[in-house]
Formats: structure tokens, C-alpha cells, sequence
């Protein structure tokens, strides 16, 4: 690697960024030019490994404007062997005090898809050279008008009395089934987004509703219809067997409301959780597995940045 020139990116040189080929055409993300206008990516948080002048390493770091953690990894793309993706991080991590949590995005369905494994396997190797492990997966997934299924009339769908009631119910919910930009809500606003959902989504109580049997709640959805895009921001139960018909009140909300679109995140290993979305219509986008130093503990995973689009 003696003709390898590792460095960060000073003002003006952006363009050489977009000058390697974007190796997942068909991932949705925002163009680095935009997040580098929004104030999302840095020159100085961008780093680069060149070989004859030509960019073969590239890796942007994201701290959206405002927030009060640190910057993650959000970008890693690699043309060459493993060992010049870990050296470029390292001598990053060097300068940015140290690694944080790296997310590495990917089309749906990557392990079924061989173009997208033979891209993806360099810079996840050396990722893991640098000292990064994985801890857990995020598969971001959508609705886009598929007619939803029939209630059953068992449950009643009430708007939220309020913050007190909001509250009370996420105190009674250990782990949420849907919790969609967790990741930006940690890094972002230092928000856990599990526990405490309207420190990060201050909208009216009419954005959640409160799913009851026999007049007893049992189970709650928080959307969010003006975000980067509409969300199914937080789902939790208290009884199972309402998940698939509160799940489908939430997007006939958002629906109601003018949303073309329904965003919902979920912990890949939510199997049962998956399903149901997929029988209300939603279909995988994208996955983000998540590395983090080996120092720090599992819990990283959960509420992995939401996405490269700086918000969701």
C-alpha cells in the first residue's frame, strides 16, 4: 500500500467524493452533494483513499446540524482490498476520537443477492479489521397503496387522551414492535425513543391511537405524517393478537391524511413482526447492518441512524 494516500476531504474538493462510482445504484439515499448542502456530511468528516490520483476508499460520516451525539459512519464504499478500507478508517477513527457505529446499508435482501454481497463484502470486512462487530440488522420497510386488510371488529381504535395516557401505556410496553427512526432520535435529540416517544414526536395527541378490547387498552401507534417521509413511528402491544389490525389503523390513518407512502422500521430478528407487515402490504427497501466498537455492548443496535436521509 506504499502508493496509498489516505486523508480527509478539505473545502471545495466534494466533487471527489462522487468521483468513484456509486456501487448501489439502486439503494434511495440522498446524494452526497445534499448532505454536504444540508450540513449533515463535512469535508473534514469525509475521508478518502486514493491510488494514482483515483478514488478507491470512501467513507462520510454524519452529524446532522444540531445533534448532540457523535457522528456515524453512514457512508463506506471500497474498490480495493480490505486492508485499504480498514486503514482508511482507522487513520479516521484517529482523527474523530475514536470509532463509533457504522451502518452499512444495503438493497432488501441482500444475502440473496450475489451483486449486492460481492460489494458489500470488502468494506464489511474491513470494517471488521478496524475493530467493528456486528451487532444486530434494521430493515427499513414500505407501503405504497396496497389495499389493507379487513377489521374484524373485535378491537376499538380511539384517539390518545393525551400525553399522561401516552405515557402510561409506553411505561406498560417492554419492547415495541415498530420503532421507526430510533436511530436519528438517539444520535439526534440523545432520545430513547423505546421509552420515551414524545420527547421525539412533540405532534398532537391525534397522531397516536390507542387500540382497545372490551373496553381495555391493548395496544398503541404513534405516526408521524410530516417527516422526511410518513411513519409508523412507534407501535407497541400489550396483547399480541391486535398487532396486524392496529398496524393496518395506523396507515389507514396516514392514508386518510394524504400519505402515498408508509415508512415502518424493524429489528430483522422481529420475525413475527415482519410478517405482519408484509400481510398489511409493506415490502422491504433496504436493511442496515449495524457495527459498533467491540467495546461497547449490544444495546447499540437498537435504534440504528435512521437513515441517510438524515431524518427518517
Amino acid at each position: 500500500m506504499t502508493d496509498l494516500v489516505i486523508r480527509p476531504l478539505v473545502a471545495g474538493e466534494e466533487p471527489l467524493f462522487d468521483s468513484m462510482p456509486d456501487p448501489l445504484p439502486q439503494l434511495r439515499q440522498v446524494a452526497y452533494a445534499d448532505g454536504i448542502a444540508g450540513g449533515g456530511y463535512r469535508p473534514e468528516t469525509t475521508w478518502v483513499a486514493l491510488r494514482a490520483g483515483r478514488v478507491v476508499g470512501r467513507a462520510a460520516w454524519l452529524l446532522p446540524p444540531g445533534a448532540v451525539g457523535a457522528p456515524w459512519l453512514d457512508r463506506f464504499d471500497l474498490d480495493a482490498e480490505p486492508e485499504v478500507g480498514a486503514a482508511l478508517l482507522r487513520a479516521a477513527h484517529e482523527a474523530l476520537d475514536g470509532p463509533g457505529l457504522y451502518y452499512a446499508a444495503m438493497p432488501a435482501h441482500w444475502r440473496r443477492r450475489p451483486e449486492v454481497l460481492a460489494v458489500m463484502e470488502a468494506p464489511m470486512a474491513a470494517a471488521r479489521l478496524a475493530g467493528l462487530v456486528e451487532r444486530g440488522e434494521r430493515l427499513r420497510c414500505s407501503w405504497t397503496g396496497t389495499p389493507l386488510p379487513a377489521t374484524s371488529g373485535r378491537y376499538a381504535f380511539r384517539p390518545a387522551a393525551g400525553p399522561t395516557e401516552i405515557n402510561a401505556l409506553v411505561a406498560r410496553i417492554a419492547e415495541p414492535d415498530v420503532l421507526t427512526g430510533a436511530e436519528i432520535a438517539r444520535a439526534v435529540g440523545g432520545v430513547d425513543l423505546a421509552t420515551d416517544p414524545l420527547a421525539w414526536l412533540p405532534g398532537s395527541a391525534g397522531d397516536w391511537r390507542v387500540a382497545e378490547a372490551a373496553g381495555e387498552p391493548v395496544g398503541l401507534v404513534g405516526t408521524a405524517g410530516d417527516a422526511c417521509y410518513p411513519l409508523v413511528v412507534y407501535l407497541g402491544l400489550l396483547d399480541e393478537a391486535v398487532r396486524g389490525e392496529l398496524l393496518a389503523e395506523a396507515v389507514r390513518m396516514l392514508a386518510d391524511g394524504g400519505a402515498r407512502e408508509v415508512i415502518a422500521d424493524v429489528d430483522a430478528h422481529r420475525v413475527a413482526v415482519l410478517a405482519e407487515l408484509e400481510r398489511t402490504g409493506f415490502r422491504q427497501l433496504r436493511t442496515r447492518v449495524v457495527f459498533a466498537p467491540a467495546t461497547e455492548g449490544p444495546s447499540v443496535a437498537e435504534g440504528t441512524p435512521a437513515s441517510t436521509d438524515q431524518q427518517g
